[in-house]
């Protein structure tokens, strides 16, 4: 419940002393348009983040096409006679060239297959997990099978018989209801009878998916997503998109169609750090272009997919394709394009209506390369950018200005680009919160005359290493980040993207931190960056405004940091303040341009004073915003932000 503050004059007088900040907002000067992409999300498949992740699918290996063909997998027997499994491979096959032959031979035998999922499964009390596999025996007779979900301790807590297996190759469904919770479950397949059976494709998911849809994606982290309100989703990454060479990097068109037919590759973050080694973790591309895409239109927010331009990570082996065969990478470029926007006539056009969506979905930008840097990367940018510009002219294409902040990597990408033509350029900034609040006014003096900024990738990575997998985002970074954020909003005419990266991180599965979202099997976090960035991106307004102290904009002086907009849509008045420093500060605002005689302000004030504070899977809310209000009369209101607080003031005005 909202709490009512009476601000009057011997309220002020009864406070504890605190230093006053005369603030003033020019409400009847639009500055600058706050662009609709202003505040985005950007995934990538690390930390577990999509299979294991937001892809619900909970059982690994489901295909045996690990390079390990039973990595994830354990038989269990009773004696070695009873029971055996067989990996058979059929090269001819282009995908999923492996199945498993199970031989019982003797029906009093007690073999079974067990799956141990993503760092275990899951499993919720009275909620239901949709079973399947393909399946067929190649000696007629009693043989069945018994799906089983099964405990931490491996008591079964869920079970279904499958008896109808022919000798025809087909699709077997079964539902199962959790009888109790589970953190670290097991899938459980009991073989009953005597003969031979092949499986492949065992599959399970919660049948509470995102919009209900089979074999889709985990409802709890989508929310969490949906409820950013982003202005765009970047896909799929990040360092997936470069592989750790070429044969490793993401190649859409092997992630789109029946996804039982998809190319699963190795995840690069599989063996990128020897201290996070991550042997098990592949990509099954269940989560591929297409998904990606209708999970954009589900939240509202544009798709920005980000293609492969010929180069390998230039932190691995640097590899580049010749200038001579970059074709059929620019022929991707291309296709992409016609999947996500082209007529049913056109080939992936077509293919997008056979997945089930005919309408377009509307793609405007796409991003060629991730974080490549020098000549090698500029001429190669050029052929895309010719060759996607002549026949598409109308998207925009966001380039890269290579993997830090600064320097001259930096330098000489944005002296080239400056004379091209990409519409956004790419920053990424993964620094120490000193960094973001010195770095306020970063885009106060940046040249207007060349491309504009998306700042692609940031966090404050704060010192030491926290021993919980959520303690690297701490309140300490969350309020750099805060502070940092009030000068992207006022050089809204120069930044127009944004985006904290990582997105997601399995608790138990991570290689890198801070992450925004944490998750385990059962349940997620939001971090305290978290909520900053919902306190900037569903407080977005449609103009910037200047705020003011001395006629000068709040860039960190005595610790405030501010910004200002106005959202034409509901007739609102926005304003953000961060207060970096150890004590309160009262604020003495002034409203110019508009004449309000009273309203109600809403403020939502995010603070605490221990720096180190986060929010973890076992305490989900040590930091989260509370909501207050205030009442501004004759144009003036007087709040005292707390020590180290970020607060969002909504206050409303007629609409224009």
């Amino acid at each position: 419940m909202k709490r009512l503050i009476l601000i009057a004059a011997v309220f002020i007088m009864s406070m504890v002393a605190v230093a006053q900040r005369k603030l003033v907002v020019s409400a009847d000067k639009l500055l600058n348009p706050v662009a609709p992409t202003m505040w985005g999300v950007f995934f990538e498949d690390i930390n577990f983040g999509a299979d294991g992740g937001l892809y619900a699918e909970l059982v690994k290996n489901r295909s045996f096409e690990f390079p390990t063909a039973l990595m994830g997998w354990r038989e269990n027997r009773s004696s070695y006679d009873k029971g055996r499994i067989l990996i058979i491979n059929k090269a001819t096959q282009e995908t999923n060239t492996r199945f498993a032959r199970v031989t019982i031979e003797k029906e009093d035998g007690n073999y079974a297959l067990s799956n141990e999922g993503f760092r275990g499964m899951g499993f919720h009390k009275d909620k239901q997990y949709d079973f399947s596999l393909m399946a067929r025996v190649l000696t007629p007779g009693a043989m069945q099978l018994k799906i089983q979900l099964l405990n931490n301790a491996g008591t079964v807590i869920g079970s279904a018989a499958i008896n109808d297996v022919t000798t025809e190759w087909k699709k077997i469904t079964a539902s199962i209801t959790a009888t109790d919770t589970a953190q670290r479950g097991k899938l459980n397949i009991v073989f009953e009878g005597e003969g031979i059976i092949d499986i492949d494709i065992i599959s399970l998911f919660p049948k509470d998916t995102w919009k209900g849809r089979p074999g889709g994606l985990r409802n709890d982290i989508v929310q969490k997503i949906a409820d950013l309100k982003p202005g765009f989703l970047r896909f799929p990454g990040g360092c997936i998109v470069e592989g750790k060479d070429l044969t490793n990097r993401y190649q859409w068109k092997t992630t789109v169609g029946n996804t039982d037919d998809r190319t699963l590759i190795m995840n690069r973050w599989n063996v990128e750090f020897r201290h996070r080694a991550a042997p098990d973790y592949y990509q099954s591309f269940g989560l591929g272009f297409y998904e990606y895409f209708l999970l954009a239109e589900d939240i509202g927010a544009a798709p920005l997919p980000i293609i492969n331009c010929g180069m390998a990570c230039q932190f691995n082996s640097g590899e580049v394709v010749a200038m001579d065969e970059l074709q059929p990478y620019i022929n991707d470029a291309l296709d992409l394009i016609e999947f996500a926007n082209g007529a049913i006539t056109t080939q992936w056009g077509k293919l997008r209506n056979d997945m089930g969506h005919p309408a377009p979905f509307n793609l405007q930008f796409l991003g060629v390369g991730n974080e490549q840097w020098e000549p090698q990367y500029i001429e190669r940018y050029k052929v895309f950018e010719k060759a996607i510009l002549a026949k598409y002219p109308n998207i925009k294409i966001v380039s890269g200005s290579g993997p830090f902040a600064e320097g001259e990597y930096f330098n000489y990408a944005w002296k080239e680009l400056r004379h091209l033509q990409p519409s956004l350029v790419d920053e990424h900034y993964y620094k120490p919160p000193e960094w973001f609040l010195k770095n306020a006014n970063r885009y106060d003096n940046y040249d207007r005359s060349g491309p504009k900024v998306f700042a692609g990738e940031y966090a404050a990575h704060i010192k030491g290493n926290p021993a919980a997998a959520e303690g690297m985002n701490s309140w300490e970074a969350a309020l750099a980040e805060a502070a940092f954020m009030t000068g992207l909003e006022r050089n809204a005419d120069m930044v127009q993207m944004c985006s904290y990266a990582p997105l997601l991180a399995h608790a138990d599965a991570w290689q890198w931190r801070p992450d925004l979202i944490w998750f385990d099997n059962l349940k997620t976090v939001a971090t305290p960056n978290y909520y900053v960035q919902q306190l900037f991106s569903t407080n977005r307004g449609t103009h910037v405004i200047a705020i003011t102290e001395e006629g000068k904009p709040l860039t960190g002086k005595e610790g405030l940091y501010s910004s200002a907009v106005t959202d034409a849509e509901t007739g609102t008045l926005i304003i953000k303040v961060v207060n970096n420093a150890a004590t309160a500060q009262m604020i003495d605002l002034n409203i110019m341009g508009l004449k309000i005689k009273k309203a109600a302000v809403v403020i939502q004030e995010l603070s605490t004073k221990d720096l180190s504070s986060c929010n973890k899977l076992s305490e989900l809310e040590q930091v989260k915003p509370d909501t207050k209000e205030a009442l501004l009369a004759a144009n003036k209101l007087l709040y005292t932000i707390p020590a180290n607080a970020v607060a969002v003031l909504k206050i409303p005005v007629k609409k224009k």
